[in-house]
């Protein structure tokens, strides 16, 4: 049997379990598999996302700064008032910028979505590279439900230690995972200095042998992310605001 049929046939018998469920936590837990189009249902969702470690209010703008081999990155997100429906679920739109020595290299505008259980879902990307000012490629978009692409939880509702879960699929070009790690994390920034911070590691099998954690603190969201496998290097919050 080949793998692709092999996916399909566990997707369906996750179907079946999913029958008598109202929503989605059947798919959770797997990370080795996606979660397929059919349990996607635009009346699980709601309009806020408030999950408390990854609040997505409109008007916040959180500023992260990184400094390697004497280059200095800055990276804006932005939860904009704008929203996009994909695949039939009202998300809303976060615009993420990533500037080196003051030049844009990525602009990339998100697409998320809480369920009514808390767990916020990512639906894709339209991101833009540039070299020296100008748009060269697109080649990191893709859309839930468009191509096989589907979507997965960037922040489940209320994580345990050993959760793990797949934060995104399209083939070969999005397909992070996750696995929380620790729930008392302690993680000083510029920003400030947090104890209780969830711990995550995140991975792709598009990068075998990189791996990165990110702290995430409640009513802030993500604060740090740092290489611990396949390089060295980190990102830290530096800046939060919060207009009307």
């Amino acid at each position: 049997m080949n793998k692709r049929a092999y996916l399909f046939i566990m997707a369906m018998a996750g179907l079946v379990l999913l029958a008598g469920c109202k929503h989605l936590t059947p798919f959770e837990d797997l990370v080795d598999l996606p979660i397929p189009a059919e349990a996607i249902n635009p009346a699980d969702f709601v309009t806020t996302i408030d999950n408390p470690y990854f609040p997505l209010i409109p008007g916040t703008t959180w500023i992260y700064e990184s400094v390697e081999e004497d280059e200095v990155e800055r990276i804006e997100v932005t939860v904009t008032s704008q929203t996009r429906v994909v695949m039939g679920v009202n998300t809303v739109v976060v615009r993420d910028t990533v500037y080196v020595d003051g030049e844009i290299v990525e602009d990339t505008f998100d697409w998320y979505a809480q369920d009514r259980d808390g767990n916020v879902w990512y639906f894709g990307e339209d991101s833009t590279e540039f070299e020296e000012g100008e748009a060269s490629c697109t080649c990191g978009s893709w859309e839930a439900g468009v191509d096989g692409a589907l979507p997965g939880i960037i922040m489940k509702a209320r994580p345990q230690v050993g959760d793990a879960y797949r934060q995104e699929y399209f083939v070969e070009i999005a397909e992070d995972m996750a696995k929380v790690e620790s729930l008392k994390a302690s993680v000083s920034v510029i920003y400030g200095q947090f104890n209780n911070v969830l711990r995550t590691k995140e991975w792709t099998p598009l990068e075998p042998g990189v791996e990165e954690n990110k702290f995430y603190a409640r009513g802030v969201g993500l604060l740090m992310e740092r290489k611990v496998k396949g390089g060295q290097g980190q990102v830290e919050l530096i800046e939060m605001s919060k207009t009307p």
